[in-house]
């Protein structure tokens, strides 16, 4: 169960959530507490970045299913950053590329929010 979670604000518009590890049925619950934390104070338009992330399972991908839920509930949305071709590959099998916006960087991610 190696893996770390940090978030912090950015520029007023969202927040990010950084992760770093194997987001698993071990490890998600720590991912999900973060971003509910945030959610619940308000935060609804959040940035995800992936790109420490070595694997996600189908639990870590709930976990992102479940908070874009609870942001849409409050016309926010959720970005991801993920250049990784693995997690990438997961995101494209899976379809969710058609419901999260997958950027390279925190910046691009940014823009589309403008």
């Amino acid at each position: 169960m190696d893996i770390k979670v940090a978030t912090k604000p950015i520029k007023d518009k969202a927040h990010a959530v950084e992760v770093q590890g194997e987001i698993d049925v071990y490890s998600s619950p720590k991912v999900k507490e973060a971003i509910n934390e945030l959610i619940e104070k308000g935060n609804y338009t959040l940035i995800i970045n992936l790109e420490g992330v070595r694997y996600i399972d189908s639990t870590g991908l709930g976990v992102l299913i479940g908070a874009l839920k609870k942001v849409r509930e409050h016309n926010g949305s959720i970005s991801l950053i993920c250049t990784n071709p693995q997690i990438k590959k997961i995101f494209n099998i899976t379809g969710l590329v058609k419901i999260f916006g997958i950027y390279k960087n925190e910046e691009e991610s940014l823009k589309s929010l403008a």
